[in-house]
């Protein structure tokens, strides 16, 4: 299996520079290749520049400019010059099917925050000094920089990559051949149903508490956001007290991430400990949060009918706080490495469908919360009704595998 390590950075102020600089450097090489490409198509002979040409130029460049360029690995600069050439792959891709293009954009210094080095051994080297009870990981142009490594790193390391968030820096290891560590088996199946009052419930009619880490820090978020609103957008320079109101706006954010990401790795791994196999639905959570489109007034010639779209933007937001596509993803792989089975079920009419006469009306649901069938009179919560047939469905899934 394929898995990814993160580690926090312990950096020297001298490190943390030259990490600021590195970042600066491949972020002018990024924009610099962009610019290239877009002054290069827009000549009269339309010329069409590649990865490998682009590649090719590394050397010239790394003379040219000794003082930056020159530093840095260039495995990790020819990483970057691929970061561009996979935009622009995406672009065209987006463009032959017909969907919004995109454009590759310039980068600027707060929206390039990664520095991927393809193998460990080029320009970087994980676990450099083994001799150190302290683990660093030495980066070329930086040095052995400290590692807060809180847990064993598995498989064998490929890729190494360094990334700021705020005001902190993390190095990702990305390895292979990473072993299962399959769990007992427990004979337990379970169908889950996503919510927003409950994170969700499962077929046993247990409710899992939903969080809402966005609705806690609301009111301080709001506070920081509009204090930064009293600061220009569109300058040249920030002032320190400018830049300060952006960090604090940032720090909110990350630790609403961070909580909310550690909440469903815990969820997760008690769901995977407990179950052999866990269904849930298929959620097209893009399609769900998608705003309604304004609704033309045909007896008033400029005016709009009313479309529920206050309505609307809150349910958005507790579906986006609540993060279920996050979830699934942690849940299908720590179920992965346990040897467990996840199975995704279509959820159309889970919680119109009568667990019990599998009739399936609109007016079974009669609120929210209730659930009662209007041919066999079954009562029940909504969401474990939901949960029930989530869990029926996933047993004909099984029933029809070979």
């Amino acid at each position: 299996m394929i898995r990814a390590f993160k580690f926090l950075l312990r950096p020297t102020p001298r490190q943390e520079q030259a990490l600021r600089e590195m970042l600066t450097d491949h972020c002018s090489l990024y924009n610099g290749a962009l610019q290239e490409r877009r002054d290069a198509y827009r000549h009269v002979s339309q010329t069409a520049i590649r990865y490998g040409d682009q590649s090719a130029q590394l050397k010239d460049i790394r003379a040219f400019d000794p003082e930056h360029q020159c530093r840095w690995s260039f495995s990790s600069q020819q990483a970057t010059l691929r970061r561009l050439d996979k935009a622009f792959a995406a672009f065209f891709r987006r463009v032959k099917n017909g969907e919004k293009p995109g454009y590759p954009r310039f980068r600027g210094a707060g929206y390039f925050d990664t520095v991927e080095f393809p193998k460990d051994g080029d320009g970087c080297r994980w676990d450099s000094t083994p001799h150190d009870p302290q683990t660093r990981v030495r980066l070329q142009g930086v040095g052995h920089v400290r590692v807060h490594q809180h847990r064993l790193v598995k498989g064998r390391v490929k890729t190494i990559s360094v990334k700021r968030e705020g005001r902190r820096w993390y190095v990702i290891l990305a390895c292979d051949q990473v072993p299962a560590e399959p769990l007992p088996a427990t004979g337990s199946l379970v169908g889950i149903d996503m919510g927003t009052v409950h994170f969700f419930t499962d077929s046993r009619g247990e409710h899992t508490k939903n969080p809402r880490f966005l609705e806690t820090m609301a009111e301080e978020l709001a506070g920081a956001q509009r204090h930064l609103d009293t600061f220009p957008k569109q300058t040249r320079r920030r002032t320190k007290k400018h830049r300060a109101a952006a960090r604090k706006v940032a720090k909110i954010h990350a630790k609403i991430r961070r909580q909310r990401l550690d909440h469903h790795h815990k969820t997760a791994l008690t769901l995977v400990r407990e179950h052999d196999v866990i269904a849930h639905e298929k959620l097209n959570t893009a399609g769900m949060i998608k705003v309604p489109v304004p609704r033309p007034d045909p007896d008033n010639d400029g005016a709009f009918l009313p479309n529920r779209v206050a309505a609307k933007a809150g349910l958005n937001r507790s579906i986006m706080d609540a993060g279920w596509g996050l979830f699934f993803g942690i849940l299908a792989n720590k179920a992965e490495s346990a040897g467990r089975r996840v199975i995704p079920v279509d959820a159309r009419n889970t919680s119109r469908e009568c667990p019990q006469c599998e009739h399936t009306n609109g007016e079974n649901r009669r609120t929210q919360a209730k659930f009662q069938c209007v041919k066999c009179g079954f009562l029940a919560n909504a969401d474990h009704v939901g949960a029930l047939n989530v869990l029926n469905r996933a047993g004909l899934v099984l029933c029809d595998a070979p």
